[in-house]
């Protein structure tokens, strides 16, 4: 079963259709990776997949073989589906240790949850973050790193990182590059969202796909980064129109 089936998928706000027939699937411990210029569909894609309410959308989006199209975040959320955002939120007042005392009051399993927080605060280099309000004062790699953390913790099914590179130096892109390395499990599926090749030089991704005009044209593995980087999305688009 895949973490993650879309099948058919159509979006459109009013009368403009975004998303054209989309389909997807990833596997349990895979990470994909969608790149398109801008207006393609993929923020579109994003907000569909966790159940923004001013999209239409029809098809089928399951979530470990359980459909969740057309219910509300919070069901999405808990059939294991989770996003990282372009621009975090900033939470004065609640620190992310807060955050995860409170998360840790609705686990099963509240000591495996706390090992896990000590796990990934390490790996992923968040301790100095733990007691300081959510993402309030950190930079912009630090706050993608700490999103990451946040859903590492959580132990979802699929994770939806949507241009977590958005806006950030060489060295962010390298360090939240390691920290979405770090919070690669067996059972995670990941759905990365970018623009451009400079993050995957850091990432091992399995599957890349270009999406132009709300749909996926073209699919293959890392080496396909490497060559649009070099053709650009215009070739790909003359491909995708025949």
């Amino acid at each position: 079963m895949n973490a993650l089936e879309i099948k058919n998928l159509d979006a459109s706000i009013g009368e403009i259709k975004i998303l054209r027939g989309l389909d997807l699937s990833i596997p349990k411990g895979a990470m994909h990776v969608i790149m398109g210029p801008n207006g393609s569909g993929k923020s579109t894609l994003c907000h569909v997949l966790t159940g923004k309410e001013e999209y239409e959308a029809t098809g089928s989006v399951k979530v470990q073989g359980v459909e969740v199209l057309g219910t509300p975040t919070d069901q999405r959320a808990g059939a294991g589906i989770v996003q990282a955002f372009q621009y975090p939120v900033e939470i004065p007042g609640v620190t992310l240790r807060d955050l995860m005392e409170e998360l840790a009051g609705d686990q099963d399993d509240p000591d495996a949850f706390w090992a896990r927080v000590d796990r990934k605060r390490d790996e992923i280099k968040v301790g100095r973050f733990m007691d300081r309000a959510i993402n309030l004062g950190l930079s912009g790699g630090e706050k993608k790193r700490s999103e990451i953390f946040q859903i590492s913790v959580l132990n979802p099914a699929v994770a939806v990182l949507d241009e977590i590179d958005s806006g950030l130096d060489v060295d962010a892109v390298r360090e939240v590059a390691e920290a979405v390395e770090a919070m690669r499990t067996n059972e995670l599926a990941i759905l990365l969202i970018t623009h451009y090749d400079r993050i995957l030089r850091y990432l091992k991704p399995d599957r890349i796909h270009v999406m132009m005009d709300g749909k996926i044209v073209r699919s293959g593995g890392p080496e396909l980064a490497a060559e649009l980087e070099g053709t650009g999305y215009e070739a790909f688009r003359k491909v995708a129109e025949g």
